[in-house]
């Protein structure tokens, strides 16, 4: 006589649950990675934005809708004139007061950071 086996499939719970998990977590990392996708596009735009506004042109245009005016070039002053060092106008000051024998004058008297360059 033959025995007709029938075949039982029992579920596997685990292999359930963590399909339902690894579901889940599919559906958040693609969620994150839609937010991170926004949040560069955000950055980009905001980039651009911020070099619009930077933009030499639109600094001048502005400017002159305040009242400025391009400075004339008894108003332009380099760095490197107020360095205390062996040249520029703070050394040759120092020098012309000390040979001189005098303080110089309140207006061209160097600031505090200037004079404590000085005496180093």
């Amino acid at each position: 006589m033959k025995n007709k086996q029938r075949l039982v499939h029992e579920q596997d719970l685990r292999a359930r649950r963590v399909l339902v998990v690894a579901l889940h977590l599919a559906y958040r990392l693609d969620a994150l990675r839609g937010q991170r996708d926004r949040a560069e596009a955000n950055v980009r735009q905001l980039e651009i934005e911020v070099a619009t506004l930077r933009a030499p042109a639109r600094l001048e245009a502005r400017a002159r809708q305040l009242g400025m005016l391009a400075p004339g070039r008894d108003q332009v002053r380099l760095a490197r004139e107020y360095v205390a060092s062996s040249t520029g106008l703070a050394a040759i000051r120092s020098r012309t007061a000390s040979v001189a024998g005098e303080l110089p004058a309140a207006s061209d008297a160097p600031s505090l950071p200037e004079r404590s360059l000085l005496q180093q």
